[in-house]
């Protein structure tokens, strides 16, 4: 009789799924999300992947991994999984590093021939010896052999059969965690509504994978992941870029502007574009441009016709776009740029995160030409931040850079889907029929805050006339007097500065009575706020803030940095926040944590780091 299995409480776990770039690790990864997210857990995920097209199959530079934190208190994907999930001997070498010490490993037993061995570059026949691993935290499952039974029937042909094998896989860990099958099954029914032999095969396997755990592994734990009484309302898994477009549809209706997007395709911001492009049910036009240029150039021909433009790219676009948005700037027209940080420079690491452009956004253009920078911490945080940026454009009449990153945009949260009275209404600065009537020129501001009014097209009385070339302060007509440029140069920058009255300011997270402060900014987030936790519960008093909005900075950002005697700046990066808050406040010392390595930091490093810069 099989011994009665055995269940876990844990607040949360981690899972790493990997494998080839074909295997479906991150489907299976994305099915295992949202089923938890579902469910009432925090989910936070790191889908890591190779940039080759396709690497040769086996091979260590063709690993594809998914790792995800689900439970409470989720704010990071984890440092190391508990469980890893090989699917071949590549995916377990590269991968190992990720596990936690007593960590289970789930491997398909029937890819470690020798053939497979050879291929990851092992020298012995014993991979798991060859590694130091207990063998008694291995789950050796014929993933392979189990996939080929459960479709014996099916009429499917050998490869199409080895292609549902992904989905035994996460069978198995389905069990191990304990998610119901009828909303894994859920999931697999919506992605392969299109070809249903394919959904009842893959649904076939999953059911196969879950009883094989249940029917062999009895005197294996399971585990019950806790969760927290949440907020009422629809929740559903979402990531960085999907939340970014859908935060700019929110703007696009509370401002009453149609949407506009013009970009070209570039990892790891194309999704944008492809979510952005499915809704016109919505009035959203979505153009995919020829180049980079042309993408920025169309928003800019779209904002001055009047539509909330957005052009999104990643670092090496933001570069060929810098001439078309000192356009905007000296236009003073509303525009979005999105840009989704990847390693660099030139080409780079495409599918890698890095905080590497931040210079770039603030100072990549030719002449003094301020735009506006923010930056969300999170998947989730990138529909507020979008709306943000959208609003700030429209309302103070500016370009404004969001930089998001790889491990924003691709990662995923849980999120409660907000209602539409959340957001407030976003109020374009029109010209008024008064303003027409007295002879309105197309540079007239607002004198509390410096924003000219805008004029769209079509409007009775408002023919004017924009460009690149420097203009007369009253009149808009051409100017190259000096002091009207030094005048035009001084009012465009103020309206940046201006902008810092309204905006939140910045919020500090602690006890108050911290000497140290640890500092960041954009997706470094959820480990910077968790290593300032774990160093409060090890008796270090830490505090900890995360800046949303870079140009301008929050008001009370000076305030803040005077109460620490110890200032850091944890970024990934070598260091650009640090520089630009160091010329902002040169009386106050900032130490700095870097990593530039394409891979997000760990919470143990940070905290490590934050010890020997107190030591």
């Amino acid at each position: 009789m099989l011994a009665e299995t055995s269940v876990k409480t844990m607040e949360k776990v981690v899972i790493r799924f990997s494998g080839d770039s074909g295997d479906g690790m991150q489907l299976v990864g994305n099915i295992f999300t949202n089923v938890s997210a579902g469910l009432g857990n925090e989910v936070s995920t790191f889908p890591d992947y190779p940039a080759e097209i396709r690497a040769p199959q086996g091979s260590l530079g063709g690993v594809s991994g998914f790792q995800v934190s689900v439970g409470t208190d989720v704010h990071t994907p984890g440092d190391k999984c508990d469980v890893l999930v090989a699917m071949n001997p590549a995916a377990l070498k590269q991968n190992v590093r990720h596990l936690k010490h007593g960590g289970v490993i789930i491997a398909d037993v029937d890819s470690f021939k020798a053939s497979d061995l050879e291929k990851a570059k092992f020298t012995t026949d014993d991979p798991f010896a060859e590694l130091g691993l207990n063998k008694d935290n291995v789950l050796l499952v014929p993933v392979t052999t189990l996939t080929k039974a459960a479709l014996a029937d099916s009429g499917l042909d050998n490869k199409a059969v080895t292609k549902c094998r992904n989905f035994l896989a996460l069978g198995l860990v389905c069990w191990l965690f304990d998610r119901p099958m009828d909303s894994v099954d859920h999931f697999i029914k919506k992605k392969f509504a299109r070809k249903p032999a394919i959904y009842e095969a893959n649904s076939k396997v999953l059911r196969a994978g879950y009883d094989y755990g249940a029917n062999s592994h009895a005197s294996v734990s399971t585990y019950r992941i806790e969760t927290k009484e949440a907020r009422k309302g629809i929740y559903t898994d979402i990531n960085g870029n999907t939340a970014t477009a859908w935060g700019l549809i929110m703007a696009s209706e509370k401002s009453g502007r149609p949407l506009f997007l013009g970009s070209y395709p570039i990892t790891p911001a194309t999704d944008i574009l492809h979510e952005l492009a499915k809704r016109k049910d919505l009035g959203v036009k979505a153009v995919q441009m020829e180049d980079e240029i042309a993408g920025v150039c169309s928003a800019i021909g779209a904002s001055f016709a009047g539509n909330l433009a957005v052009t999104s790219t990643s670092g090496p676009g933001l570069a060929l776009k810098s001439e078309g948005i000192g356009l905007a700037v000296m236009a003073e027209l509303p525009l979005v740029i999105i840009d989704v940080q990847r390693g660099g420079p030139s080409t780079g690491l495409p599918t890698k995160t890095e905080q590497t452009d931040l210079l770039q956004a603030l100072y990549g253009r030719n002449g003094e030409s301020p735009v506006a920078v923010v930056a969300p911490a999170s998947p989730t945080d990138c529909f507020k931040m979008a709306f943000e940026a959208a609003r700030i454009a429209i309302e103070h009449m500016t370009p404004v850079i969001l930089l998001t990153d790889a491990f924003i945009g691709n990662g995923s949260s849980a999120w409660r889907i907000p209602e539409a009275e959340e957001y407030p209404a976003i109020v374009p600065p029109y010209v008024t029929e008064e303003q027409l009537e007295g002879g309105w020129q197309p540079y007239e501001r607002c004198e509390e805050n410096k924003v000219r009014y805008w004029a769209i097209p079509g409007t009775k009385g408002a023919t004017h006339r924009l460009g690149g070339l420097e203009k007369d302060y009253n009149t808009g007509a051409l100017s190259n007097d000096p002091e009207n440029h030094e005048k035009m140069i001084e009012t465009r920058r103020e309206k940046i500065a201006r902008i810092a009255n309204d905006i939140p300011e910045l919020e500090v997270i602690g006890s108050g009575d911290a000497e140290v402060l640890l500092l960041g900014w954009g997706g470094t987030y959820g480990h910077l706020r968790t290593a300032a936790t774990e160093l409060c519960r090890q008796g270090i008093k830490t505090d900890f803030a995360q800046l949303r909005y870079i140009n301008p900075l929050p008001a009370n950002t000076g305030d803040v940095l005077s109460r620490y005697k110890k200032v850091i700046v944890a970024e990934l990066n070598t260091g650009m926040l640090a520089d630009y808050l160091q010329a902002r406040f040169p009386k106050t010392e900032i130490a700095r944590i870097n990593k530039i390595q394409g891979q997000p930091f760990l919470v143990e490093e940070v905290a490590e780091a934050v010890k020997q810069l107190i030591d």
